[in-house]
């Protein structure tokens, strides 16, 4: 996995770049979509893994060419329909390897731009593909559980069975995913009265709906605060006793420049992950200590300062929170887990930055 994973690194450095310079479709082949192909372990100069311009006739139309067709044991695998890194993937596109699709013998189709892939396959019926991906992988923004999704797609892997499994478990699991998000960001009046009934004793009236709806999304943003917290610190003291047996007998010695970060530091840190996580995958979120305070960083970027914390003196903790311009403000707390009381703060200065 780990070679793998390198390489879907250097594509996301190409698709960066292929977008900064606007490509056409044809230099997005050449500089993403070949490569990615590559990557999945197809031999691109071999006729007999991938046909490029490859013909698919519908009905009287002749002429019709798909991309670039992927063989598996002599067979179309997996059909592959390129665009130029600056297009909209959407309806228009979608129509075109639709009608692909249903002369050929492929059952996988992958539209992309450079940027994203969209797979599709055809769960609902037989040989017509699915109206919507059962996978979308950004190349510039994914996480490790999407690069292992990826890696099914690999030559050496490939499972047509297996795939499409995951293929009808993945559409609606990602569909799930889709609506509950939108309800955690703002319940609709539908997600509101289904809970509401369980809650309230009477009629959910509109008026009645608007009182409940700030509560059911308080409630929500808890539950998910508290499930990640639990698993972050399930996680550290997980990985405290290997700390404690790795570490020498003696006293450790402080480190050269003066740096130490705190307990109190590191909870804090993990706190301002589990709110964020919301928003973002928890690796994005990065700690750089200093010796004035020690910093929350996304993507471990001085320039995206999510927070500071400034826990340095003995009688006084503070924090300081940055706004649109970046201006830092400070605010006194406690105890780590007051920064639960800024978390307006923190969402901005994620979101601002994804």
């Amino acid at each position: 996995m780990t070679g793998f994973a390198e390489k879907i690194e250097i594509l996301s450095s190409r698709s960066k770049v292929a977008e900064r310079q606007a490509l056409t479709e044809e230099a997005t082949k050449t500089s993403v979509i070949l490569p990615f192909i590559q990557a999945l372990g197809f031999d691109v100069f071999n006729l007999d893994e991938v046909v490029p311009e490859f013909i698919a006739d519908v009905g009287v139309k002749k002429g019709e060419k798909v991309d670039f067709a992927i063989k598996i044991d002599g067979k179309i695998a997996m059909l592959v329909e390129a665009k130029p890194v600056g297009a909209r993937l959407g309806d228009t596109q979608f129509s075109q390897l639709f009608r692909y699709f249903t002369v050929t013998e492929a059952r996988l189709a992958i539209l992309t731009n450079g940027r994203e892939a969209w797979f599709f396959s055809d769960t609902d019926e037989p040989n017509k593909m699915d109206k919507k991906p059962f996978f979308t992988f950004d190349f510039q923004k994914y996480d490790k559980a999407q690069v292992e999704e990826l890696a099914r797609f690999q030559k050496g892997q490939f499972a047509i069975d297996a795939i499409i499994e995951a293929a009808s478990n993945l559409k609606y699991t990602q569909q799930a995913a889709s609506y509950l998000k939108k309800q955690l960001e703002e319940p609709d009046d539908d997600f509101v009265r289904l809970v509401g009934r369980q809650i309230y004793e009477g009629s959910i009236t509109k008026n009645v709906a608007e009182v409940l709806r700030p509560a059911i999304q308080a409630a929500l943003d808890e539950i998910i605060r508290d499930r990640i917290q639990d698993k972050l610190s399930i996680t550290f003291r997980q990985e405290s006793p290997a700390a404690a047996q790795a570490a020498p007998e003696m006293a450790a010695a402080e480190p050269e420049d003066g740096i130490v970060t705190t307990d109190e530091e590191r909870e804090a840190f993990m706190i301002v992950r589990a709110i964020a996580a919301k928003h973002v995958p928890i690796e994005r979120i990065t700690l750089r200590d200093a010796k004035s305070y020690c910093a929350i960083l996304m993507d471990d970027n001085n320039r995206k300062p999510v927070c500071r914390l400034y826990f340095n003196s003995a009688t006084t903790k503070n924090v300081g929170f940055f706004d649109a311009n970046k201006a830092e403000t400070k605010s006194k707390i406690t105890v780590p887990t007051d920064l639960y009381l800024h978390v307006e703060a923190i969402e901005a200065a994620v979101k601002a930055y994804s």
